[in-house]
């Protein structure tokens, strides 16, 4: 079968060589899933931009809803699987699935797990998309009962539990409160009630922390952040035990299309190659300025699993094991319009969404944001959300220091 073919011959290339646990993270994020191209001898993999393959000679051999065989770019392409690879390996997991976005990855795992009458519990800090699928669109048009509790106290989760309990959704540091669970903790009580736990690790990326190895079936990252880490394209990634991504792969990308473009496969791939450089600086720069805030008498509290305020600042250590990340909140002793103010003085740093770009990013989350019931007090009187980035820490204390002098809140 010669598109089968295809597929074990990528395999063999990417596995066979240097595929090996023993080599360091960043070892694996510039070599797995790159190869020389066997038709021009470049020494990095080529986009292939096509929608449709060359069918071998009796196409009735192909499954025509499958995604081993190379039909239709939709069931999956090269550049997809060449990633599947690198993330799987970045993961310390069995497989990997790669979809559009992260709120694709989020829904396809959502989607191919879940029936109706099941019961899930997920995080009172979670992505806000997270929030709308299960809480809204699972609960109301799907009948799939939620439970949200605040996933830090496992007494909560235990409390939780009911015999339809199918999985436990966390997300750990959670966004935007930063807020830490224990996932080894979330995993044991959770596999002794046979139920699945699926962990968001994007605020981490999977230099800081594996969710895998900490016992979760499921880790999922929004690609669009740290692993791409240039904003400059999208993408999203279910990695975990090969008998739940090919249900996923087959509901997420052949059945809900939500399949990847290559040139975003291609651009993720190529971020990848620096993930180990660049969160060693947005780890280093979010902890120095997380400290600065922390020293400000006009700063109310600062969020950072890195500092020894911080809550659970004990469990982060534990389980994060290179760095806690680049994302910090933090909120002003002023008006709400002094924020937007702020906001509007700082210069270098952009108010923009997102966050795990190469430069700063920081947005204000208002008293009207629609989980504010939710949140730690602290964070009723609104908050910004302060994703750092590559620049120079100094650069970015002192654009801060300055815009907040010339809101004269300082």
């Amino acid at each position: 079968m010669i598109m089968k073919n295809n597929k074990k011959q990528i395999k063999n290339e990417i596995t066979d060589k240097i595929n090996n646990k023993k080599l360091s993270f960043q070892t694996r994020a510039v070599h797995i899933g790159n190869d020389i191209d066997k038709d021009t001898n470049a020494i990095k993999r080529p986009i292939t931009m096509a929608n449709s393959y060359k069918l071998p000679h009796d196409p009735s051999v192909l499954n025509w809803s499958g995604v081993d065989d190379n039909i239709y770019t939709r069931n999956g392409g090269s550049n997809q699987k060449y990633l599947e690879k690198r993330i799987a390996s970045l993961e310390n997991a069995e497989d990997c699935i790669v979809l559009s976005s992260g709120v694709a990855a989020l829904s396809g795992l959502f989607f191919s797990l879940l029936e109706t009458g099941d019961h899930v519990i997920f995080s009172n800090v979670t992505y806000i998309a997270v929030y709308r699928l299960l809480n809204e669109l699972f609960n109301k048009k799907f009948k799939v009962e939620t439970t949200i509790v605040d996933t830090r106290d496992i007494a909560n989760v235990k409390s939780a539990i009911k015999d339809n309990t199918k999985l436990i959704h966390i997300e750990t540091p959670g966004n935007p409160t930063l807020s830490i669970v224990d996932i080894s903790e979330i995993a044991k009580i959770a596999h002794e009630n046979d139920i699945l736990v699926s962990v968001d690790n994007t605020l981490a990326s999977p230099y800081n922390q594996r969710p895998i190895e900490l016992g979760a079936d499921f880790s999922i990252e929004s690609l669009t952040k740290y692993i791409n880490g240039h904003g400059d394209s999208m993408g999203g990634s279910i990695s975990g035990k090969a008998e739940y991504l090919d249900i996923i792969r087959r509901d997420s990308q052949v059945n809900l299309g939500g399949t990847i473009s290559p040139f975003n496969a291609w651009l993720i791939m190529r971020g990848a190659v620096t993930l180990p450089l660049r969160m060693e600086q947005h780890n280093k720069n979010a902890l120095k300025i997380a400290k600065f805030l922390e020293s400000l008498s006009i700063v109310t509290f600062v969020a950072y699993p890195g500092l020894n305020s911080h809550n659970n600042h004990d469990i982060a250590v534990k389980q994060m094991g290179s760095g806690f990340g680049g994302v910090l909140s933090f909120g002003l002793d002023t008006s709400h319009d002094k924020h937007n103010e702020f906001v509007s003085n700082l210069n270098i740093i952009t108010s923009a969404v997102s966050l795990g770009h190469d430069e700063s990013l920081i947005v204000f989350i208002g008293e009207d944001d629609e989980r504010q019931y939710l949140y730690p007090e602290e964070f009723n009187n609104g908050f910004f959300r302060f994703s750092v980035g590559l620049e120079d820490s100094n650069d970015l204390i002192n654009d801060i220091n300055q815009a907040l002098i010339k809101t004269g809140i300082l």
